[in-house]
Order: C-alpha cells, then structure tokens, then sequence
C-alpha cells in the first residue's frame, strides 16, 4: 500500500515548481495582454485616452505651424537671429 509520508520530502520540489510555473503564467499573460478583466478594461480606457490626446495635440501642432501665422513666426525668429 502506499504510504503518504513518501511525498513529503518532495513538497518543496513540488511547491518551488509551482511558483516558477505561475510566475512564468504572469509573465506570458502581460507580455501576450491575457490580463485579469478590470486590467484589461483600464487598459483598454487608457489607450483610448491616449490616442484621443496625442490627435489632439497634432490637431494644436498642425494649427500652431500651419498658416499665415507661422509665416510671420518664422519671419521673427529670422529678424533675431540676424541680430
């Protein structure tokens, strides 16, 4: 018959095996994005946010540089440097 007590001086084999395997599980899942739901939702938010901003900021850009007024800008910078 078999004897339980056998399994005991593999236990810490067994548990060290256990947390390399669930911290490489963690690792896969952020590197691949299989993160738990709330994260992934946040994330989700997070890169809508940010791809909102950065248009905007080149929608600023574009009407900073564009135009009759950078034109003027550009002439200024010019009449400086030539100071």
């Amino acid at each position: 018959m078999f004897e339980a007590w056998v399994l005991i001086p593999l236990a810490p084999f067994l548990l060290a095996g256990l947390a390399i395997w669930t911290r490489h599980q963690s690792k896969m899942a952020e590197k691949y994005g299989h993160l738990p739901k709330g994260i992934s939702e946040d994330t989700d938010r997070m890169r809508e946010e940010m791809q909102y901003l950065k248009d905007r900021v080149a929608t600023l850009e574009k009407i900073a540089t564009d135009g009759r007024e950078s034109r003027l800008l550009e002439d200024e910078i010019e009449k400086l440097r030539d100071r």
